[in-house]
Order: C-alpha cells, then sequence, then structure tokens
C-alpha cells in the first residue's frame, strides 16, 4: 500500500502548531466574510451607532399626545405655532418643546382638606371667604371646570408662564364670587342660590373668555356649598319654623273656610230643593183648580134651559115607572123645579117610620 506523505505532513504541521495536543488536528481559523470586510465598512458602522447613541441621551424628538400640545422654543423665543399630537423633531441645544395639557382641568374651593388622591389636572383650594352686605362672614364652595386652548397655548405661555391658572383662573374667580355674593344679606342667599349660581358662572365666563387670544375655555362653574355663620342659620330655622307654623294656621284656615263654604252649599241646596217642591206643589194645586174651573165653566156653559127641562122630563119619567112598581113610595119635590126629586121607597119601615118623624 502507498504511503499517503500528505497525510504525515498535515499532522506534522498540526503538532508544530498545536504544541501539547497531539494527534487532534484543527483546520486553520477561517473569519466570515464580513469581518474579512469590516476595515472597509467599520467607518459607516460608527457612524450609525453614534448616531442611534445620540438619539437616546439628546433625544432630538418629541412625543405629543392627545390632550396635549407642544410649544417649540427657540434660543428662547416661543413658536406661534403650536406641535399637535404626533412626531416631532427639533434641534437639541439650540431648540426645545415644552409639553401642555388641553385636557379639562378643575379647581375645587372647600372649606377642608378632601381626602383622596388627585392627579395634575385637579387644583383644591381653601374656600372664598366673603363679607356679606352687612358685613357678616360667609364661606362660597364651589368647582371650576375650564381647559386651556390649544390655538393660543404658546402666546398663553409666553404670557403668563407655566403657573397660568393661578395668574388666569384664580383671581378672576375670587374677585367675582366676592363682587357678586357680597351684594346679598346672609339669610337671603339659600333661597337665591340658583339666581347667585348664574350670575357667578356667568361673571367668571364673561371675564376670562374674553382675554385677549382666548387662552382660556371655561367649561362650568357649580356652586356646592354656601357656608353661613352659626347665628345665621339659627336665624333662618327661626324663620323657617315661622313661615312652617303660619303656613300650617293658612292651611287650618282655608279648610275651616272650605268646610263652610260646603256647610253653607248644602243648606243652600236643601232649600231649593224645598222651594223647588213647594212651588211644584202649589204649580200643581193651581193647575188642577184652573182645570177644574174650566171643566166647571165648560158644563155650566152647556147647561141650557132647554137641557135642564129636558133632564128633567127624564128624570120625572123614571119615577113614574118607579111608581108603577112600588105604589106606597113617597117623593119628595123640591123647590123650583132644578134640582131632582128625592124618591123614597116607604116598603121598608123603619126608613118610613123615621120619614114621617
Amino acid at each position: 500500500m502507498p504511503i499517503d506523505n500528505d497525510y504525515f505532513k498535515n499532522r506534522q504541521q498540526g503538532n508544530n502548531s498545536g504544541g501539547g495536543n497531539k494527534g487532534n488536528y484543527q483546520p486553520p481559523f477561517e473569519p466570515p466574510e464580513f469581518f474579512k470586510n469590516f476595515g472597509k465598512k467599520a467607518g459607516f458602522i460608527y457612524a450609525i451607532i453614534i448616531i442611534v447613541i445620540m438619539l437616546f441621551v439628546f433625544k432630538p424628538f418629541a412625543i405629543i399626545e392627545s390632550g396635549q400640545v407642544g410649544i417649540k422654543a427657540t434660543a428662547g423665543k416661543y413658536n406661534e405655532t403650536p406641535l399637535y399630537p404626533g412626531f416631532h423633531f427639533y434641534i437639541p441645544v439650540f431648540q426645545k418643546v415644552i409639553v401642555v395639557d388641553t385636557k379639562v382641568r378643575l379647581i375645587n374651593y372647600k372649606t377642608y382638606e378632601a381626602s383622596g388622591a388627585y392627579d395634575q389636572s385637579i387644583r383644591l383650594y381653601p374656600a372664598i371667604n366673603i363679607l356679606d352686605a352687612r358685613g357678616l362672614p360667609v364661606s362660597i364652595e364651589l368647582t371650576v371646570q375650564y381647559r386651556l386652548t390649544a390655538q393660543g397655548a404658546p402666546k398663553t405661555i409666553e404670557t403668563w408662564g407655566l403657573r397660568w391658572e393661578d395668574k388666569i383662573v384664580d383671581p378672576v374667580v375670587r374677585n367675582i364670587v366676592r363682587n357678586v355674593v357680597g351684594g346679598f344679606n346672609a339669610e337671603a342667599l339659600p333661597t337665591k342660590r340658583n339666581e347667585i349660581a348664574t350670575m357667578i358662572e356667568n361673571g367668571i365666563r364673561k371675564e376670562i373668555e374674553s382675554l385677549e387670544g382666548k387662552p382660556v375655555s371655561v367649561e362650568s362653574v357649580q356652586l356646592t356649598e354656601i357656608v353661613l355663620p352659626q347665628k345665621i342659620k339659627d336665624q333662618i330655622e327661626r324663620v323657617q319654623i315661622a313661615n312652617q307654623e303660619a303656613q300650617r294656621v293658612r292651611y287650618e284656615v282655608q279648610r275651616a273656610k272650605q268646610e263652610a263654604e260646603k256647610k253653607a252649599a248644602l243648606a243652600k241646596g236643601d232649600a231649593d230643593k224645598n222651594r223647588i217642591e213647594a212651588q211644584g206643589r202649589a204649580d200643581a194645586v193651581t193647575i188642577e183648580a184652573k182645570a177644574q174651573a174650566a171643566a166647571n165653566k165648560a158644563i155650566a156653559t152647556s147647561l141650557t134651559d132647554k137641557l135642564l127641562k129636558m133632564q128633567q122630563i127624564q128624570v120625572q119619567g123614571k119615577f113614574n115607572e118607579a111608581l108603577r112598581t112600588n105604589k106606597d113610595a113617597k117623593i119628595f119635590l123640591t123647590p123650583g123645579g132644578s134640582t131632582p126629586n128625592i124618591w123614597v121607597d116607604t116598603k121598608d119601615k123603619a126608613r118610613d117610620s123615621s120619614i114621617n118623624k
């Protein structure tokens, strides 16, 4: 069998390069093609890496979310056009982007520290203390809802700063509340609550939204509580009790009056009923009398002399017929002959004896 000299050469080269690793042949290392050309592309790769690092370090971009606007400032000067929600680039060092909230915000004016967590869009201020028309102290609690207008945000921040609501909303609210409530007496405030609430809201809305550029939009103003001094509360309570008593008395009087009117109406009804019934009976008698009189008049008119003579002849004929049957009968004649004669049967001895007497 021939001897493969290349095999021994390769083993020899392996022993010389590997030192103590006898009998383990390893071919020489071949680097990937990418690393073979790394020297040619190293500058480009390093540039990309540096750019990525700078993007994360300097962050020359801003992401504006919904309900926000961005204000780009170049060398300290605000751009008049706001940045609306989206992705925006700027030049670090020379430019910066200020993100402001345009969602609805609240200011609660309360007399006590309310429990619970509040986010940045909700502020809690002390209640507004006022002197009424007579100088009595009154506290007003209310809630104001407002928001920064997106279009005018750069001008607003440039003019009023980032604490714009402490310079625009709060002073106006306190001034309007003092002017409105200060014109009323303390005891009249509860009864005129709706009127006062309307006046406060209209005054705040008009004054804030009349500012140049309309930087803030007032959404609503709710009057939540009117805190009166204790003596005013006691006085109002006494007045309410007196009013309730007076109302009860008026109710009783009205009820008694209604009962009296009811009884009077019933009595009048009974009287009218009796009168109508009596009138009916009288009318019936009158009608009957008139009918009888008319009948009598008709009869009298019909009784002529000839008629009477004929009736007398008829009666006399009947008597004659009776005498033929009862010859012992007696006839009593009335004078004038206008009334029929009376015939008595004398066969009845008892009747005959009474007649003879």
